[in-house]
This record gives C-alpha cells, structure tokens and sequence, in this order.
C-alpha cells in the first residue's frame, strides 16, 4: 500500500465530540481527502443563527432595517484568517452587524436567496464546492489564531503518499453536536465564547493492519519463484507455495532488509537493525517439497578452499569448469576430478539440474566421519521422560493424565522423511525425593524398578535396558504407565529434587552413547536437600519496579553449568512446569535455555481444565521434525559478518552455535554487521549450514543460502524491508537488554519506542514529501 500519513492532533487541542465535524485543510492537493466544513455547530431547525448578536423570536427579518445591535464582541478573540468563507445565503441585507475586528477577510458575502419567512432555517447546508477552506474552531482569549496546514505534493522519485486529516469525520445525523443549541433550549448568551469543538484522528483513514494481511493475502498468495535477488517475501500470515530456484524458501531464512545499505553509514541513519530469522528445520508449506539429500562419498560435500563455504547455485564455475569462484569470498577452488562437469554455451554446468546442490538453494547431504564426533558415526537418538511423582503431582492428577495418554503420543515420534517407523527410542524416570529408574527391556515380563536415594552423587544403576525401541518394547512400556499412578497413589512426598533428576537423565543418555532429549514434568519449586536446591525469593513488591530484573536473573549457577554439559553431549531439556505456587522459572529455565529446549508453563494446574491443552503441547513436542547434536554456522560474503546471536543455544567460540537438539518451531535470529562498503553489482550473500543428527542416527548437513540486493538510496532499504522479522528481531534484542544489562521492564519499553521513533523519523526526513510536523508518515512496508 501506498505510504500513508496522518495528521497529529495539535497543542491545546482536545478530542472531537462524538457528533462534531472537523477537517484538516488542505489546498489544492490532489490527493486531498473529501471533508466536511468546519465551521462551529449549524444552526438547528427552530434556532436561529448564531453569528453576531442573536435574533429575537417573532416575525421574520424584512428586507431594508438594520438589524439590531447588541453588546460589543468579546475581547481576546482574534480574527480568523484565511481563505474567505463558503458562500451561502446572508443573514440580511444592510450595513456591517458589528464594529471591530472583522470576522472574514475577502469581499464581502454576496446575496442569496432571503431567508424563509415562516420555517427555520435547515439544520445543515450542502457541501461547499470548489475550494474552500473552513475556517476552523473558535479560539479561546490569548491563543493564536488558527492556521490552516499546508499539504505539498509529493516530491518527485518520492514514493506515493496518502493524506491522513486528522479532523476529517463524516456528517453526522440529525442530533445536534456538543454545544450547539437543542430545539427548545434558550440561545448562549451573547459574549459567552463557543465551545470547541476539538480534533482527533479518523480511525477510518488510519492504516489498518488487519486491511495489510487481507491485500498481502490477496496480492501475494500462491506461487512463489525465489529466482530473484533481493525479492522481499510475502508476509507470514499469508499463504503461498514456494518453488525453489537458486535461492532458499523465506520459510527457512528471512532478513528484516532485502536491499542492503552500500555503507553502515546509511544503515545507522535508519536505524534499521540488519538482522536474520533462521529456522533451518521449519516444516515445508502444503504443496512444497521436502529437502533432497546428496550424497557425495567418502570425499564428502565440494567446499571452498578458503572460506569452507558448500557448494550452492550461486558459485560460478570458470576455466571450462577445472575452476568455481566462491560468491562469499571470491577465492577460487579447483573442482574434484570426480565432480567435474563441462559447461554450456550459457557457463553452466550440464549437470546443473540432475544435482540439487547447483540448482536449489536449500539441500542436504550425507555427512562423512570427519564431521562426526571423535570420527564415529551416532547411535539412534533416545526420548526420555521424567516425571515428577510427589503429592503434588498425584493430587493435580498430572500423573494419571500422563500415564493413560503417554502411549498413543509415543505412536507419533519423529521420523526421516520416507521411513515407515520411528526409530527413537524412549525410557522413563520418575522422581520425588529421590529417583526412580526403570528397566523395561523387551524380554521382560513386568518392568523393573530400581532406586537411587543418594541424590548428590547420582548415576545410573543399569547397563541395558533403560533405553528401548516402542515397537519392540510396547507390552513392558503398556505394563509401567498401568502401574506408576498406583504405585505413588498414597505418596505424601512434597520436597523434591530436580537437578538430581536431570543428571540422572542426562547420565543414561551419555551411558546409551548417543544424543537425546529430555522431557522433564515438574510441579515444585525444588527444595530438597539436593544438587540444585532453591530459595523462595518471591517479592510480588519489585514487579512493575526497576528491580524486577533481580527476579529475573537466576540465583545460582547451577542449572547453567548443568544446561552446558547437556550441550556437551547432544541432551537437550524440554520442562513442563506445573505449578500453584513460585517456582522460580529464571533460574531453572536456564537449563531449557542453553541446550536448545522450551519451556512450558501451566500455573494452577487441573487436570479436567488444562489436561488437553497440556497432552496437544506434548503431543506437537513429541512428533515435530527435529535434528539432535547440532552444530550451526552463518557464512557471509565480503563486507559484513554474523556478530551477534539471540536464542536458546549455547557458543563456546564466536562463529558456532551449538545446540544440544534444535526442531521445526525454534528460530535462530543473527544480527550483521559491516566490515567494509557493499556495492550494489555484487550483491549480499549469506549461507547456513547446520550439521546435526537425524531421527534415524544418521550425520546429515542441511545447507540454506540466501541472496540480498544493495541499496545507495534509503527509500529502497525502506521499501524493501520485511516487518515480520523486524518485529522478530527488536523482541528478542528487547529481552536481551533485559536480561543481562541493567535497565529494567520500564528502560527496555523506552528503549524499543525510541527506536521506533528513530527509524519513522529518519523515513520523514529522507524519504517522504514535506508535510506538517504534527502528521504521522508510515512507509508503505
């Protein structure tokens, strides 16, 4: 939509009456809205008219006498100028009703038709043709006089404006606008000033979010061909097909700008962050294909020489293609003799098209041991539960809940894309004051329980068996869901212990030798007498204050340290936290944080109110695509670089974002930075690449790369920016600068209005037309 402008509500204005009429002037534009003149309230059928003294009731004014005079005008209000009023028909005929100040500037009002000898006057008069401007509300003593605002046409090569008037407000119906005279009611006393009638914005010409994702929806939905440089995306609300040529889907990679400032000059002025949303796992939309995996041998994946960034559309090949120029980094490899193709006519290999790496801009290839931990192919990742069997917990009837949906939950585990099965196993692991290990091997008749009370040195008490396959194991795991909500039934355990039990679960998955995740249940703030133990700080006093970030800040180490050895070994930890009293979510969350997991909240729970929203929850948790032991890096052509990282992952060196499980809803968001000037015929390019572990065990690496434009105009960086991610980008800085700066909920709102205000302001000076200090401009993105 065009750019759109609303004109804000001067000083010492108040808001308009339900029933006013007021217009925001404009001379001669042609984009100028239709308005209503505003001219004070119409006389009301019966009344009669209010300029000058009034008239008294009885026979009609007839033609010759001068009318009668009344006190002198009040002092203090200062003549209206401006263009002259609307002609219409005159009171009477004769000499000037009044001495002093005149009231209209021009020739006098011409003669019309004589007033009506017996009927009131009419309660409203047709619109004014032409172009006449009102003259606006009266002023109260000491004000200046109103001034009309002056719209300018736009300037040229700037983009399209829509007016927004602020007292633009449609007519409104017979009843009379506040302070007008009501039929029957005695006229104002004469000196008395009018009420004003004040100006506020029309809701109905303001722009409309709502209207947007209705047009985007209607302009921009169906085939997507992201065979374009810089080619801004639909929005996210809208639906679309993406077809891939050469450039991955916006599902997987989005930028808050697609034409990127030539210098960070230009970008600071802006006030724009250059910043990525990265989902590399986000699920294909409906008619969308899956990713196709390469597999290039022992050799493994063709790379730059210099960079290590993978091959992509984007390479260009040379020297007959014995050579490709790296896009990233401009150094040129010499290809493998197994991967040599000749080119065409065009310079493009022969083979273009029968290998997804030189045609698509988003695929997978088989990994090779050197992108294996200590150069050894993964083991089948593992599920395990842990669930929280205090009283608590029985009496909320979590347990219960759990044990009678788990099953049909487990049937829909993750799976590579053409596999019939899961092959994730699955183990449990309950806990109170203690935790409670169980053996639930496939050659059992009953699962077998086994007790750890020594909470502070935890390990695990069994080899096998702890880990298993749900097809091979299902009559075992049937047998332990029956028997747990018995077996706790007459609990009177309150304290309990969680990082004893996160131990204990990471612990078996180290022991099973491969990655996993952890689903954690939990109901209470853990108090025991345990690795991991808290104190109730609860202080419902600092909340709305500057030291609520002291509630915020986690009060001990522990989970952050535990959360880092997780990460260590591919474990990640998802908590599902029920709870009715505190439960301090900022320090324990730190575990679901730094390994890549969620955290899931359900205050006061109840198991007949809030039991379907927490199995859909688990359910989705459960079967998203998800990749374990990940590992990602953001590559970018010459001039700018990844430097900052938002969240939950966990970095032990500045270019790697290690993430103990990452799945289809978690977002990455990178924040660029300039090393050197762009320039507008090469362009900006960005790869990423995540190397991780599927579902079924194998190493896999899933590549993303991503073409942008270079702008030397700041209209174009405007016009071509994306709001979702913006929005996306500026939350996360938001409770980053929450989180670990010292500002407080009260610092971080002024610091996102602000701005806000920067980058409309920075639009209004460089981009839009002159207009009015007190209209607001929107960019038309």
């Amino acid at each position: 939509p065009p750019s759109t402008r609303s004109q804000g509500v001067p000083h010492g204005h108040f808001p308009t009456p339900p029933h006013a009429s007021a217009q925001a002037m404009s001379q001669g534009h042609p984009h100028s809205q239709p308005f209503v003149p505003m001219q004070g309230p119409l006389p009301q059928q019966g009344l009669p008219h209010q300029q000058g003294p009034p008239h008294q009731q009885g026979p009609p004014p007839q033609q010759g006498p001068p009318p009668q005079h009344g006190p002198p005008p009040q002092h203090g209000l200062p003549p209206q100028h401006g263009p002259p009023l609307q002609q219409g028909p005159p009171m009477q005929q004769g000499p000037p009703m009044q001495q002093g100040p005149p009231l209209q500037q021009g020739p006098p009002m011409q003669q019309g038709p004589p007033l009506q000898q017996g009927p009131p006057l009419h309660a409203a008069y047709p619109p004014p043709q032409g172009h006449a401007l009102s003259q606006g509300p009266p002023r109260a003593p000491g004000l200046p006089p109103y001034q009309p605002q002056q719209v300018y046409p736009p300037q040229g090569g700037s983009e399209p404006q829509m007016e927004m008037n602020a007292g633009t407000m449609p007519a409104q119906g017979p009843y009379p606008a506040r302070g007008s005279q009501a039929h029957g009611m005695a006229p104002r006393p004469q000196g008395m000033p009018q009420p004003q009638p004040a100006r506020k914005l029309d809701p109905d010409q303001m722009p409309s979010p709502i209207q947007v994702i209705e047009d985007d929806r209607k302009t921009r939905s169906g085939d997507f061909y992201t065979n374009k440089r810089g080619l801004v995306p639909p929005l996210v609300t809208t639906r679309f097909v993406v077809h891939d040529e050469g450039i991955c889907s916006p599902r997987y990679m989005r930028s808050t700008i697609y034409s990127v400032p030539c210098t960070p000059e230009l970008l600071k002025q802006t006030a724009v962050p250059f910043a990525l949303s990265i989902s590399p796992l986000a699920r294909p939309g409906p008619g969308e294909n899956e990713l196709p995996l390469s597999d290039f041998g022992e050799d493994g994946p063709v790379r730059c020489i210099r960079c290590k960034a993978y091959m992509c559309p984007l390479m260009q090949f040379i020297d007959g293609g014995r050579r490709f120029q790296c896009v990233f980094c401009k150094g040129t490899t010499e290809v493998p003799q197994n991967y040599f193709a000749h080119l065409d006519h065009l310079g493009q290999r022969c083979d273009k098209f029968q290998r997804p790496e030189l045609c698509l801009g988003s695929y997978e290839v088989v990994a090779t041991k050197e992108y294996c931990k200590n150069s050894v192919y993964p083991n089948v990742p593992a599920f395990l539960f842990l669930l929280d069997v205090s009283y608590n917990s029985i009496r909320d009837g979590l347990v219960s809940l759990f044990c009678q949906n788990i099953k049909e939950i487990l049937a829909h585990l993750p799976r590579d894309h053409g596999q019939q099965e899961s092959k994730v196993k699955v183990g449990f692991i309950t806990y109170s004051s203690v935790v409670h290990f169980y053996n639930i091997k496939a050659n059992l008749v009953q699962p077998q329980m086994l007790v750890v009370p020594d909470v502070h040195e935890m390990f695990v008490p069994l080899l096998d068996g702890c880990l298993v396959s749900v097809q091979e194991a299902s009559a075992v795991i049937d047998s332990l869901v029956e028997q747990i909500p018995t077996l706790f039934a007459d609990t009177r355990e309150t304290e309990t212990v969680l990082g004893s039990a996160i131990q204990a679960g990471l612990d078996a998955v180290k022991a099973a030798e491969c990655a996993g995740k952890l689903f954690v249940f939990h109901t209470t703030l853990p108090i025991a007498d345990a690795p991991g133990k808290l104190k109730n700080r609860d202080d419902r006093k600092l909340l709305g204050t500057d030291k609520e970030k002291s509630l915020l800040t986690p009060q001990t180490p522990f989970y952050n340290q535990l959360g880092q050895e997780c990460v260590a070994a591919g474990c990640c930890v998802d908590l599902f936290l029920f709870h009715s009293a505190y439960i301090d979510v900022a320090t324990i969350g730190q575990v679901a944080k730094m390994t890549g997991g969620q955290v899931y909240k359900y205050t006061y729970f109840q198991a007949d109110a809030d039991g379907n929203r927490f199995l859909e929850d688990l359910r989705r948790d459960v079967s998203k695509p998800i990749a374990f032991d990940a590992v990602m890096r953001v590559r970018t052509s010459t001039g700018i670089r990844p430097t900052d990282f938002y969240g939950n992952y966990f970095m032990s060196n500045t270019t790697d974002v290690e993430l103990a499980a990452l799945d289809s809803d978690k977002c990455i968001t990178v924040e660029i930075k300039y090393d050197d000037k762009l320039t507008e015929e090469d362009g900006a390019y960005v790869q990423t690449a995540l190397l991780y572990t599927s579902c079924s065990g194998q190493r896999r690496l899933r590549v993303h790369n991503l073409a942008l434009a270079v702008c030397s105009q700041m209209a174009d960086l405007f016009r071509n920016c994306d709001l979702d991610t913006l929005i996306n980008c500026l939350a996360k800085l938001g409770v980053r600068h929450l989180l670990e700066s010292g500002g407080g909920p009260r610092q971080v709102k002024e610091a996102a209005l602000s701005r806000a205000a920067q980058m409309l302001a920075s639009y209004r000076k460089h981009c839009a037309a002159p207009s009015s200090s007190g209209q607001l401009i929107l960019p038309e993105s």
